[in-house]
């Protein structure tokens, strides 16, 4: 059976799954008061947003997990051997473990969001020691199940970092992973660009013939899709940091299961403007002591404020996501695959 199927039965999984607990989900958190604070710096209108239900990423975390398991199940299955090697199942664990705590740190952010009322939990030390821990055990768990210290540079080919790997691969991991969570800021922004960037690994994957990666992904982009129902203008529920930093983990995983992750940078390339605007807007703060580039950052916020509503802003930035997804598979099948 092609990966088409499997992908698809995913996806599907996925989808149903996370759409079908945001149904409970959303009143269970409106009667425990699990409100989202808004930020007294960001445009006044986002203050009608007020108390709407947070850490909805628990909906999409449980469809990839619930889609991804069952169908991991159903290949191994159909194939007719106990674990077959273009599942690549410690790739899959590895990968989903490490999203998951991600989410497990934005979890408690959130939850000290919640608890104290204000729109700040873990400090940025204690967000970023969390996170360099976590990348670094992603890291070495994966050397102790056969990964090396090569990357994929296309048309270039394999190329050995050695040592600088290591922190190479951790400040990388942990950059998109907080480029992600910047993302994430307005009505089905991050939901909707990380449905695409999902959907193209799980190409790469499918042409790779990673079987795990290539359902994972799917479920990943179906359990966005799943989310979007409840997400997209005007929300219902947002992801909270809980969702952000798990598909931060999740984006990462598929990359480094590729061994392509320098080609997140041109099919994250919505993730790294978000973040490099908020780095130019801080540093030229600083420099010319108060004056500004953009109106507001991230840089979403600045076309809000430039006039743009969610769904215009919405539907660019996940369209220029998708261009930026068949320039990296182009990029995949004539830069990488050709020099394997």
């Amino acid at each position: 059976m092609s990966t088409g199927i499997w992908s698809f039965e995913a996806a599907l999984i996925s989808f149903i799954v996370s759409s079908l607990i945001g149904s409970k989900l959303i009143p269970y958190l409106v009667k425990v008061k699990c409100g989202q604070t808004i930020k007294e710096i960001g445009p006044t209108w986002h203050k009608n947003k007020q108390n709407t239900p947070t850490m909805g990423g628990i909906m999409f975390i449980a469809g990839t997990l619930a889609a991804t398991v069952i169908t991991c199940i159903c290949y191994k299955m159909a194939s007719g051997v106990s674990d077959p090697a273009r599942l690549k199942t410690a790739q899959v664990v590895g990968g989903f473990i490490m999203a998951l705590i991600y989410g497990g740190i934005g979890f408690v952010d959130d939850f000290i969001s919640i608890k104290k009322k204000r729109n700040l939990g873990l400090t940025a030390v204690q967000k970023l020691i969390l996170q360099f821990a976590t990348a670094f055990a992603y890291l070495i768990a994966m050397r102790i199940y056969g990964a090396d210290t090569k990357t994929i540079v296309p048309f270039v080919g394999l190329v050995d970092l050695g040592f600088f790997y290591y922190i190479l691969s951790a400040v990388f991991i942990v950059g998109i992973v907080n480029a992600v969570n910047l993302t994430d800021g307005i009505d089905g922004l991050n939901g909707s660009v990380t449905m695409f960037v999902a959907s193209f690994f799980m190409v790469m994957a499918g042409v790779a013939g990673y079987a795990g990666m290539n359902i994972f992904c799917a479920a990943l982009a179906g359990g966005c899709l799943g989310f979007l129902l409840w997400n997209f203008n005007p929300a219902k529920i947002f992801m909270g940091d809980t969702g952000s930093l798990f598909l931060g983990g999740a984006v990462c995983a598929a990359a480094f299961a590729l061994d392509v992750p320098v080609l997140l940078i041109p099919l994250g390339l919505i993730y790294l403007i978000e973040m490099f605007s908020v780095i130019l807007q801080v540093s030229y703060f600083k420099l010319t002591h108060g004056k500004r580039i953009f109106k507001m950052t991230p840089i979403h916020h600045h076309f809000e404020m430039s006039g743009w509503n969610e769904v215009k802003i919405v539907v660019i930035f996940s369209a220029v996501t998708f261009l930026a997804g068949i320039g990296t598979l182009l990029l995949y099948l004539f830069g990488v695959v050709e020099t394997l």
